[in-house]
């Protein structure tokens, strides 16, 4: 049984209750976590800290929407980390984030980011792009767990 089908790493808590509203107005959001920096993220990956009883081998979510710029650990260093350890490695990872930049796109390319969505702007954009995201990870791609 897996507890976690989504971890969404937001800190803006605006667009973290965006996602999680049209999540679960398609029923994607149930098992959705968010948490709102990098630290926390990389605490309930590897279970440390707050979550130092979670069952890191048999509980990991089927995709993690990571936004980039975050305080305390940034969403590079988190990808960087779930990359580097061979529990996490095969975990989706989706970059949502505002920033549109080249070299935010290339270093995230590079560290194995399995996508990256610019925030659309507008809350109808924004709410289908997440939508179709929550609809291709968790019900078309095939994962490897």
């Amino acid at each position: 049984m897996h507890d976690v089908d989504i971890l969404l790493v937001e800190d803006n808590p605006d667009d973290a209750a965006l996602v999680i509203r049209a999540l679960k107005k398609c029923n994607l959001g149930n098992k959705l976590i968010h948490l709102s920096d990098g630290e926390q993220a990389l605490n309930f990956l590897f279970g440390k800290g707050e979550f130092s009883e979670r069952e890191v081998e048999e509980d990991k979510p089927r995709v993690i929407l990571l936004d980039l710029k975050m305080p305390k650990v940034d969403g590079l260093q988190v990808l960087k980390a779930v990359r580097e350890d061979p529990r996490t490695r095969v975990i989706p990872v989706v970059i949502m984030t505002s920033s549109a930049e080249e070299k935010d796109i290339v270093n995230t390319y590079n560290s194995g980011v399995n996508a990256y969505v610019v925030k659309p702007v507008g809350f109808d954009n924004f709410s289908k792009a997440v939508a179709e995201l929550g609809m291709f990870w968790l019900l078309v791609n095939q994962s490897s767990r």
